[in-house]
């Protein structure tokens, strides 16, 4: 957002008061009505509090007001002046919250202009009103929630330690607001006191990355350093990853300046400090001690592939009653050459856990009848919502917003989605809007429409394809969380599997900054959708979902992808910024069959590994492979080797070698071993 830009806002409510007098007195108490804003003002999360110049017509009041008390500076002071009729509606203070409510039903609030600072307004100083605040999310420490008839927030801000007037919801919409600001600062009930509601807000560098990854027909904006010529080049998809490298890297700025009782340093929030190698890995080395910093992972394997599954080897692997018969090798088979597009429409719904392998023809023509009324019904809860209804409805309307932004700019060169009112918008449109009444926790994220148009494009029907993404977004529901743990947890596995890989690379990527390997954040989150050809993502995305070779088998695409490019980058010296420029420019340029051929390969030199260290085995799911049919032969890499017993790194002293359990941090492991 410029700084020309008007704030964009994200929430409004009209009808929130101001209860000027909280001592118990025999004055009457003073109502402020005003209007409280959430804005994103530059990427800035802002609250704001504005009482409205009052027009209502005084023969709707129960009675005047007359000079009365009222607050300075948050606090209350006796001597002040009151404000005006014209500025507040008086109750008396003996009426009930009945009475007050029966007040409130009677008065109608036409829509007023706030009141500018120093105008119709209680004034201080400086000139400002008295009612008026505003601050930002950032700075908020708590909110306390009470119920008195109607609900009333106090805020409580961090430093210094402040909490600003109460804010009475005479008219309803704190549920609202609050949910509002979840999407923004993470929020959770105080252990001791369930009125309290605690809050803490993730590094604001990464609370912004899902919108600039997918904004603009880039699906990101450029990253504006001005000096540097090579930044200007980037689309989208810099954005975000100097977003990411912000965030890793701003704490070690402020660390100096911190005192030592405010809260860890942003990095250790993450969980990165000490879990990607570079950071704090030296630190927990033992004395006396030499880490294992390079193993012989052996000569990396040929392997090969064959043609897709066809239509007749397809139908082979079924009984006469439709049960799927061998399916592990039926998944081998997918693993090394996909599918035909003649066979993807059915074999996707198995691949993706719509169908079960052993269910019968007449079984799944039963589930689909009831997956068809189930999806419907869903459908019909956004479809009856009102205008009127929507209006007060801002996680809706939020939703639906972003759902018809996204839509508007996905895959439009594909046959399915070109062109003006082309009813494959609209199948993608209804799937994301239900996907919201499905899980209302999640809603709709950016992002998640570059997930559905290919399983909509091969499915050409809404009910299957919705209940395919249901299955796709259980195995993405984490890269899509506001905590972003699933690609916090991501990036660094990927960033352990680099290291033991090629040492020399990783080491050259973090000497350029770029050792957290940001620059493939957006891979992992929407599955390389934006760096392939449609074909060839349909062919990647068959393949993983096999399950085979192993676990996250995906990490190992972006090893073989980076093994590529790893010549170029280093011996044209490349730095932080033509990394970046020179990955995103990867773009509809990389070779499926390679980057598979190369995959596979990976995979089967580290199986092949004695000593393999226990994180990389955890990471690939090779201590749980009981869960993973296994690929037989020396292709597909069964070698049995020793590895470390249970929980047990191996660090040598000297020509001995000892075993100790790993450290952790946050519940992850850390690993010290290349």
């Amino acid at each position: 957002m410029s700084a020309d830009t008007p704030p964009k806002v994200l929430f409004e409510h009209e009808g929130v008061f101001i209860h000027s007098n909280t001592e118990a007195s025999e004055d009457q108490d003073l109502l402020v009505s005003g209007f409280l804003r959430i804005i994103d003002k530059d990427g800035e999360i802002i609250v704001e509090y504005k009482p409205l110049e009052d027009t209502v017509d005084p023969s709707n009041m129960l009675c005047a007001g007359k000079d009365s008390s009222s607050v300075m500076e948050w606090a209350y002071c006796p001597g002040e002046e009151r404000s005006s009729p014209q500025q507040a509606v008086v109750l008396e203070q003996q009426q009930s919250y009945e009475t007050e409510w029966d007040m409130i039903n009677a008065v109608s609030f036409p829509k007023r202009k706030p009141c500018s600072n120093g105008e119709g307004a209680l004034n201080h100083t400086h000139e400002k009103s008295k009612w008026s605040f505003t601050f930002s999310v950032w700075d908020l420490r708590s909110i306390t929630v009470k119920e008195e008839g109607w609900s009333r927030l106090v805020f409580g801000m961090k430093e210094p330690p402040t909490l600003l007037p109460s804010l009475h919801f005479h008219l309803g919409g704190s549920e609202g607001f609050i949910d509002c600001l979840r999407r923004y600062i993470i929020i959770t009930e105080a252990p001791d006191d369930e009125t309290c509601l605690l809050v803490s807000t993730p590094n604001r560098a990464l609370s912004q990355s899902f919108e600039n990854l997918l904004d603009d027909n880039n699906y990101g904006l450029v990253t504006k350093l001005k000096k540097d010529p090579y930044v200007t080049t980037l689309g989208g998809f810099s954005k975000v990853t100097n977003y990411i490298f912000d965030a890793f890297r701003g704490p070690e700025l402020e660390q100096q300046q911190r005192k030592p009782h405010e809260e860890v340093a942003d990095l250790d929030i993450l969980g990165l400090g000490e879990v990607i190698p570079g950071l704090e890995i030296n630190q927990q080395e033992e004395p006396g001690f030499e880490v294992i910093t390079r193993m012989d992972l052996g000569a990396r394997p040929e392997v090969t592939r064959r043609e897709p599954l066809s239509a007749e080897d397809w139908a082979k692997h079924q009984d006469q009653e439709g049960r799927v018969e061998n399916v592990p090798q039926l998944k081998k088979i997918i693993f090394k050459g996909g599918l035909c597009h003649a066979v993807r429409k059915e074999a996707w719904k198995f691949l993706l856990g719509y169908y079960t392998w052993d269910s019968t023809y007449d079984e799944r023509k039963g589930q689909q009848r009831r997956k068809t009324d189930e999806y419907f019904r869903m459908k019909l809860q956004w479809k009856s919502v009102s205008e009127e209804q929507e209006r007060r409805n801002s996680r809706l309307r939020d939703c639906r917003s972003l759902i018809e932004k996204d839509v508007n700019r996905t895959d439009r060169t594909n046959r399915f989605y070109e062109g003006i009112d082309n009813p494959g918008l609209v199948l993608l449109h209804d799937v994301l809007m239900t996907y919201c009444m499905y899980d209302f926790d999640l809603g709709y994220v950016q992002g998640m429409s570059d997930l559905l148009s290919p399983i909509l494009y091969v499915m050409d029907n809404e009910v299957d394809a919705f209940w395919c993404f249901v299955s796709f977004m259980d195995q993405m529901h984490q890269n899509f969380e506001e905590p972003m743990q699933g690609m916090k947890t991501q990036l660094i596995q990927l960033s352990t599997l680099l290291r033991l890989l090629d040492l020399a690379f990783w080491n050259y990527l973090e000497s350029q900054d770029s050792g957290y390997l940001y620059f493939c954040f957006r891979w992992l989150l929407i599955r390389f959708k934006r760096e392939l050809s449609y074909p060839d993502v349909l062919r990647l995305w068959e393949v993983m979902w096999t399950g085979l070779p192993c676990q996250n088998f995906h990490l190992l695409v972006c090893c073989a992808i980076l093994d590529s490019e790893k010549r170029k980058i280093m011996e044209e010296n490349y730095g932080f910024n033509e990394i970046l420029k020179h990955i995103n420019e990867l773009s509809m340029k990389l070779d499926i069959e390679e980057i598979l051929h190369k995959s596979e390969a990976i995979c089967m030199q580290i199986r092949s590994c004695k000593d393999l260290p226990y994180s990389v085995s955890e990471i690939l799911g090779f201590n749980t492979e009981s869960k993973f049919p296994r690929l037989e032969g020396r292709e597909f890499g069964t070698l049995d080797s020793p590895r470390p017993t249970q929980r047990q790194e191996v660090f040598s002293n000297g020509h001995n070698r000892h075993y100790r359990e790993p450290p952790t941090h946050n519940g992850c492991k850390v690993s010290f071993i290349s």
